[in-house]
């Protein structure tokens, strides 16, 4: 039995003390890191609004538009605003309302791709805006225009209050907000704002005032602290806790752990072993019963359960951790009234050994207000991405609250640009209560998932992360995720939550799988089915394949590297790579290079990039074209191909250069061998793209 430090006990006072205050930007910013919140109803009840650019024919769901997709690119039929106040003249912009709430409330998160033009923020109906300036820099950078004069930092910001392209900076008023768009819809305007609206008047709210970050640093500089290392600075009680491990034959289901209550389960840490590592995190299925409900709150594989699936991906985000060891840890707090039962089933064909450590914390089980967490997976396998189509993540009726969603999916497109294998460029579309038309009804997947561009990139923050994306550009298995803390979305008796798959191209045998993660209160009933076998298959992706010239690769050139190349290499097969082989480069030592016939049919501008393997033999490699700079590795000129989990395919960087017909020479060098790794380059395929 482990007591509370005096870092967590203080928190825990400081959290109480909040929450019987005012709503301040103080309060807000620790609801960001505050797990327990998130497992009763609203002592205030609220509803999350979202005020977004999406596109207003989409008017009636299943409607002839309601795919439509003209959602801030500019020119749209119908301006995508709450009003149109004032029409552009010739070179002065028109203005725009975008949002107008009445209060109490909190604008708890905001989000742009690209927007030009100018903001301005009135709170509480003053004329005086207290936010007039660039819109871009407002929706990704709220705070930015008021940390003059607090002791908090940019860099504390950055990566906790900001993330990616989205800023959670709570702004509460009192009574209003109102929010003009100052620009010229012809031109780039994507926008999310988030507005937390309390339903009753009485709410006492503290509105925003400009030296906020000053009066309430301690709060956020705490907040900043855990949502930076939530492994070592979240809080943990840790009153009862158990470890063991269990192994599991082929179609063996076998309980590993119990508790009995009132508490709530505050930390699940699981490790899974076996010869098919790959297989069995998808395989073996996970169920948590509380109370003894004759379906368990959570049904899920447990790779997918932490949102980083297929295999081990390592990466932090505030409820889940994955460490390159395999090690898997959850944060969410599960209460339970009698009792929780941890079990684990093996739908695989090998044997599984599961490694699971749970702790558990007092917690009284409110018999008017406590929830049930609940997390329940399910698949299509064989789809085909055209026409779109909208995939519901949850169905559920009766009393929640909306917490978070992970979208795993594999993408078996052949398009080497992000155009050519984007596979969301569909809208979140939530439906809360009695909703005709959606709650949330957003401009792209990746918009929703705080991200932009159909970027490719790996990356993780607290509440939204990609930490799986095979490559070439979006081909192979791709994950997002999102957490929703003080952006959650209570509901009372409806949460609908629907996801668009809408892609730029029409790919067969597209898989996607769901994970929505809610709260639920006793009686609550959602559409989950049964996980079966077949819904568990190994995730493998089609091959071999070869990449297609299609949209942004339109008119590109691909060639198999080991006819152009001048040195000795070898042959590795798998259908992961295209035409089913890689080309293996072995160095004898950093410094060494390797030269690559670029064959030049008709002379003109191109980019010349090479897709190359990144995985945890790979290094750091430089190349240059004709004994010449060209752009790849971007700013440094080297690419880090290392990564001691993942297993990649990433094209090189390319400026527009100019060449004439005939061969020209790829220069690859092993600048750094892999940590305790034998010099190693993998090269898939050269790309020749006219521009």
């Amino acid at each position: 039995m482990r007591h509370l430090t005096p870092i967590a006990l203080a928190w825990t006072l400081f959290v109480s003390i909040c929450s019987a205050a005012p709503v301040t930007t103080g309060t807000m910013a620790l609801e960001m890191v505050d797990f327990d919140r998130l497992c009763e109803l609203p002592a205030d009840n609220y509803k999350t609004l979202q005020f977004t650019s999406y596109d207003r024919r989409s008017d009636m769901p299943g409607g002839p538009a309601w795919f439509s997709n003209s959602d801030g690119f500019g020119g749209a039929p119908i301006p995508a605003f709450e009003k149109v106040l004032k029409e552009p003249q010739g070179d002065a912009p028109g203005e725009y309302l975008m949002l107008d709430v009445e209060g109490p409330g909190v604008v708890v998160r905001t989000w742009t791709a690209q927007i030009f033009g100018d903001i301005r923020v009135y709170l509480d109906g003053s004329d005086e805006p207290i936010y007039d300036g660039p819109a871009e820099a407002f929706l990704k950078r709220p705070y930015d225009t008021f940390i003059e004069g607090s002791n908090v930092v940019p860099e504390e910001l950055d990566g906790t209050f900001y993330q990616r392209d989205a800023g959670y900076c709570p702004m509460p008023f009192a009574k209003r907000c109102r929010m003009v768009w100052v620009g010229n819809p012809r031109g780039t305007h994507f926008y999310y704002v988030q507005v937390r609206k309390y339903d009753s008047p009485d709410v006492e709210v503290k509105t925003f005032a400009k030296d906020d970050l000053k009066t309430y640093a301690n709060e956020i500089k705490s907040a900043a602290a855990i949502l930076a290392n939530p492994d070592r600075k979240h809080p943990i009680v840790e009153k009862e806790k158990e470890s063991v491990t269990v192994t599991l034959d082929p179609g063996e289901r076998s309980k590993a752990m119990e508790f009995t209550g009132p508490g709530a389960l505050e930390q699940l840490k699981t490790t899974v072993l076996a010869k098919d590592e790959v297989a069995a995190l998808r395989q073996t299925v996970m169920h948590i019963t509380c109370d003894d409900w004759s379906v368990p709150q959570v049904q899920s594989p447990v790779g997918d359960f932490y949102a980083a699936a297929p295999g081990v991906n390592p990466y932090v985000s505030l409820p889940f951790s994955v460490f390159e060891d395999g090690r898997m840890v959850s944060r969410y707090v599960m209460p339970f009234r009698k009792s929780i039962r941890i079990e684990f089933e093996n739908l695989g064909d090998q044997q599984v050994k599961v490694r699971c450590s749970a702790s558990t914390k007092p917690r009284e089980w409110d018999a008017d207000r406590t929830m049930y967490f609940f997390a329940r997976w399910r698949v299509t396998h064989d789809m085909v991405t055209a026409p779109a189509v909208d995939i519901p993540f949850l169905v559920a009726n009766g009393a929640g609250r909306y917490i978070g969603t992970a979208s795993l999916m594999m993408n078996p497109a052949r398009g080497t640009h992000p155009s050519g294998s984007w596979w969301g460029e569909g809208d979140e579309k939530v439906f809360v209560d009695d909703d005709q038309q959606p709650s949330w009804f957003g401009t792209g997947s990746e918009d929703y998932y705080n991200y932009s561009w159909s970027a490719f990139d790996i990356f993780y923050y607290p509440y939204c992360g990609q930490p799986r994306n095979d490559g070439p550009a979006n081909r192979g298995f791709v994950t997002n995720y999102r957490f929703h803390f003080i952006d959650d979305q209570p509901f009372d008796t409806r949460c609908s939550f629907y996801m668009e798959l809408l892609a730029h191209t029409r790919v067969e045998g597209f898989s996607y799988a769901c994970q929505a993660y809610h709260y639920g209160r006793p009686g609550m009933m959602d559409d989950h089915r049964a996980i079966t076998r077949e819904d568990v298959r190994k995730p493998v992706l089609p091959g071999p394949w070869t990449p297609l010239a299609v949209r942004g690769s339109g008119g590109a050139t691909f060639f198999e590297p080991e006819k152009l190349i001048d040195g000795e290499v070898a042959n590795e097969l798998g259908d992961f790579w295209s035409e089913g082989k890689l080309t293996v480069w072995k160095p004898k030592a950093a410094g060494e290079t390797l030269k690559i016939t670029v064959p030049v049919e008709k002379a003109g501008n191109y980019e010349v990039s090479l897709a190359l393997a990144l995985d945890h033999r790979s290094g750091k490699v430089s190349a240059t074209l004709d004994g010449k700079p060209f752009g790849f590795g971007g700013k440094s000129g080297v690419m880090n191909l290392f990564d001691k989990r993942r297993t990649m395919i990433n094209c090189s960087t390319s400026d527009k250069v100019e060449l004439t017909a005939g061969d020209h020479v790829l220069e690859l060098k092993l600048e750094e061998p892999a940590p305790n790794s034998e010099p190693f380059v993998g090269i898939d395929f050269l790309w020749l793209q006219p521009r």
